[in-house]
């Protein structure tokens, strides 16, 4: 088995798919881990997958010179997971002529989109925890800074790297970026496991969502799989770090030095009023001149924040998410067969029933939400 990067650090970017004059390229998705196999057959080791793999790359990280957190109108920040920022970013980017790119759930996908008008850019909004899917992107990308269209890319770390690999420095001025500040991502596999234990398939849904400003639950179609008040496995599951791909664990955008023109997570620990708080605050990091320039366009309420209280709680800009000793059982028990909630259950037993007693007392309304 030949691969891009070395076995299991593959981070699923799929630049090296984009970029491959023969289709020899493939990404496996194991559940466990990701990796970019080599078809031998068809490979005329031209080697360009190796060069944009940025696993086989130098990454240049960028100290954060503005340290902010904030909300957009009141319009924009009740429909959005946080603060709201990134919609004002792309309303503006979009009212400015330039296109937006970023990631949107189609067709049973999380695949990733151009936006040109801002009524349809409300289809980026939302937090998606479960690893997406850029194949492809890449060469529209490209194509439309060529035209001399500036393009912004909003995406995980590591997903901006691909970007800005691929594209390179002869058309970096039209390109604009946001990386979000990410805990790490499940295969989809693992969503769709979790999904069939209610009978649901992302093939057949039309929407889901993963959270509503602290409250942290799949929906479905609007509605809830679980109780309100009760937090479903799949939440459980991300919010300790349970079930992502193994490159997350070491992954190297994990710190406080970026990747992109803006960094965009929430700004947790934050001393502002908890009437504010309950609003939504987003954490911004501005790294160049043209996060400025997006920033200052977007018309956003910014206030000083603490940086030492913003990374004590935000760990991701300390270090990865930490790999749970349960995780080698967990995926044990889903390739045995066990579904995804019982897997949780045998790895978390206390937590597990703990969840399950509250949503019978709030059936039987012995509990108040």
């Amino acid at each position: 088995m030949k691969t891009v990067c070395l076995e299991n650090d593959c981070v699923g970017c799929k630049a090296c798919v984009d970029v491959c004059p023969k289709n020899a390229i493939a990404v496996i998705d194991s559940l466990i881990s990701y990796n970019a196999l080599i078809d031998e057959s068809l490979c005329v080791k031209c080697d360009m997958c190796h060069q944009i793999c940025q696993n086989n790359n130098a990454i240049t990280l960028l100290d954060s010179k503005v340290w902010k957190q904030g909300w957009a109108d009141d319009n924009i920040r009740k429909r959005s997971s946080s603060g709201g920022i990134a919609s004002a970013i792309i309303s503006a980017f979009i009212k400015n002529g330039g296109v937006v790119c970023s990631c949107i759930f189609k067709d049973g996908k999380f695949g990733f989109a151009f936006s040109e008008t801002e009524e349809d850019s409300s289809k980026f909004r939302g937090s998606k925890y479960v690893k997406s899917d850029p194949e492809g992107i890449y060469k529209q990308i490209k194509k439309k800074l060529v035209s001399g269209i500036k393009v912004l890319f909003l995406g995980l770390p590591c997903q901006v790297a691909a970007v800005k690999l691929y594209i390179g420095d002869k058309y970096a001025e039209e390109l604009y970026t946001v990386d979000l500040i990410c805990h790490g991502t499940p295969s989809p596999q693992i969503l769709e496991k979790f999904l069939n234990v209610y009978g649901r398939s992302l093939k057949n849904i039309e929407d889901i969502s993963f959270r509503s400003k602290t409250a942290f639950r799949v929906h479905v179609d609007y509605d809830s799989l679980v109780p309100l008040g009760v937090q479903d496995t799949y939440t459980f599951a991300f919010l300790t770090s349970l079930d992502y791909t193994e490159n997350c664990y070491r992954c190297r955008y994990a710190q406080s030095k970026r990747i992109a023109d803006i960094t965009l997570g929430d700004s947790w620990g934050s001393d502002l009023p908890i009437e504010e708080r309950r609003k939504g605050v987003s954490l911004i990091l501005c790294q160049t001149e043209k996060g400025k320039e997006l920033l200052a366009s977007s018309g956003v309420k910014m206030e000083n924040v603490n940086q030492e209280k913003a990374i004590e709680n935000n760990h991701q800009l300390q270090h990865p998410s930490v790999c749970p000793v349960k995780r080698d059982k967990f995926f044990k028990l889903l390739s045995m067969g066990h579904s995804f909630n019982k897997a949780v259950a045998l790895c978390y037993p206390k937590a597990y029933y703990k969840q399950k007693l509250k949503a019978i007392l709030i059936r039987l309304r012995l509990f108040k939400v």
